[in-house]
């Protein structure tokens, strides 16, 4: 008998019936993230208005194929709340002056668009975390109506922006309303918001905004709620150099690298040296939590609005950083574009949009996603592969280590500086270059030749 079979794609339960039985077939939800899948994690921060050049939800959700190409296995969504537009910048809009916890910005899409791209993240192995804005609020939120006592106010009773307290003035941020936790009706309505989108979309998690910011407090009792939900990959927008950022971090699986971006970055123009990058992996990376991960990364959102490109910001020494933010311990990070040479610093308040034209740099993040996912030395967290130091006879200039786990080796060597050099190491070995498999081999005997910003990733 001819079954007519009605497939309806979802993640989740799906139900398929047929017209001879009426039985149906469970397919299984995505697997929760584990500490496993954060070891192996490739983070893709999605800009999504300015990904294509309808900046919906839907024209994105036709980009996931090519984002998976890079071995991505979460994506974190900035904001995708409406937007304020009382005291608003520019003629969109900040993504981060947030006008209602619980809504979807109309100029991406629908909920319903925004639950398919999870679900089709999901379909693709992709984890989804959203873009949680907690310290303030834009002006026309309901809040500032319903519940003004839910934020902080000047001496003459008006609400505030918020208050860089290292100067006592304000951060400029004229766009958005600062929070008071001290109010325990506002603390737990925010918390609710956050478990609304884990129970109503799905999702796996949060990226939080100055996560420095708000009490810790707040986080234990709200991670407690989520994590009662489901397994859930939380990322810090903080570091230990934040006041309190030390105690911080314990309430996150990840939390950024900011020290060690900023020394990439001075090492290309000539203001550091290796030796500064081996002793911030001493002083600063040991200090942290082995569980927990730093991402690495040479572009995001804010410093591509305003520090710079990459190309401005490391020129000819891009890929070698790139390849160093995959070989190192911690969380490679890709912002919107890099994979596509994003050339220019996209607007921040209005629409934009770049090409998007796999090159040289697509291929390479593509070859290093491969690498990260295949090999358990370049594990982070902990998982993380052992990592070693080798030693060179430039250890001005050239950065050399080994990660190694259960047997598999990765050697990562690098010139990093704008010159021709020649030196020479102790270490020996047999391996295979990560992009060709052709054999190389390493000696204390051998003088090695490298150009400005080359790098060596072999394998064995």
């Amino acid at each position: 008998m001819k079954k007519l079979l009605t497939l309806c794609l979802a993640i989740g339960f799906i139900a398929c019936q047929t017209n001879q039985n009426q039985s149906t077939v469970e397919v299984k939800p995505m697997t929760p993230i584990t500490a496993q899948d954060m070891a192996e994690g490739i983070l893709y921060e999605v800009n999504i208005r300015q990904f294509t050049n309808e900046g919906t939800f839907n024209a994105f959700a036709k980009e996931l194929p090519k984002v998976k190409e890079l071995g991505v296995n979460i994506l974190w969504l900035m904001p995708t709340y409406p937007i304020s537009t009382t005291k608003s910048k520019g003629p969109l809009g900040s993504y981060y002056a947030v006008s209602d916890y619980k809504g979807v910005n109309p100029e991406y899409g629908t909920l319903e668009d925004l639950k398919a791209l999870v679900n089709q993240a999901h379909a693709l192995g992709m984890y989804v975390i959203f873009d949680w804005v907690p310290g303030h609020t834009g002006w026309d939120h309901v809040w500032i109506e319903q519940h003004p006592e839910y934020y902080l106010k000047n001496e003459a009773g008006e609400i505030i922006d918020p208050i860089d307290p290292r100067t006592g003035q304000s951060f400029g941020w004229t766009d958005v309303a600062d929070l008071d936790y001290d109010n325990p009706d506002m603390r737990e309505a925010m918390k609710e918001a956050m478990l609304y989108w884990i129970k109503e979309v799905d999702i796996d998690g949060y990226r939080v905004d100055q996560a420095y910011a708000v009490p810790m407090e707040f986080y234990e009792d709200t991670f407690a709620a989520m994590r009662a939900l489901k397994p859930v990959f939380l990322l810090g927008e903080t570091d230990a150099n934040h006041p309190g950022g030390m105690e911080h971090l314990a309430n996150f699986n990840a939390s950024y690298d900011f020290p060690g971006h900023h020394l990439t970055k001075d090492i290309v123009h000539g203001h550091k040296t290796v030796k500064d990058y081996a002793a911030h992996r001493e002083n600063f990376i040991l200090k942290h939590d082995p569980a927990h991960l730093l991402l690495n990364f040479v572009s995001s959102h804010d410093e591509n609005a305003w520090a710079g490109t990459v190309d401005e910001l490391y020129g000819k020494a891009a890929h070698a950083m790139m390849a160093l933010n995959y070989a190192a311990p911690g969380l490679p990070f890709l912002y919107s574009g890099v994979e596509y040479d994003l050339d220019k610093r996209l607007l921040f308040f209005e629409k934009d949009s770049f090409p998007r034209v796999a090159g040289e740099t697509f291929q390479l993040l593509k070859q290093l996603g491969e690498l990260k996912r295949t090999h358990p030395a370049l594990n982070a967290g902990v998982e993380a592969g052992k990592y070693t130091p080798i030693a060179t006879s430039l250890e001005d200039k050239v950065l050399a280590f080994e990660r190694s786990k259960a047997g598999d080796t990765i050697v990562f060597i690098a010139n990093m500086s704008k010159d021709h050099i020649g030196f020479t190491s102790p270490y020996n070995g047999e391996f295979k270059r990560f992009f060709d498999n052709k054999p190389k081999r390493l000696s204390f005997s051998y003088e090695y030749r490298m150009k400005p910003w080359e790098f060596w990733i072999l394998k064995k």
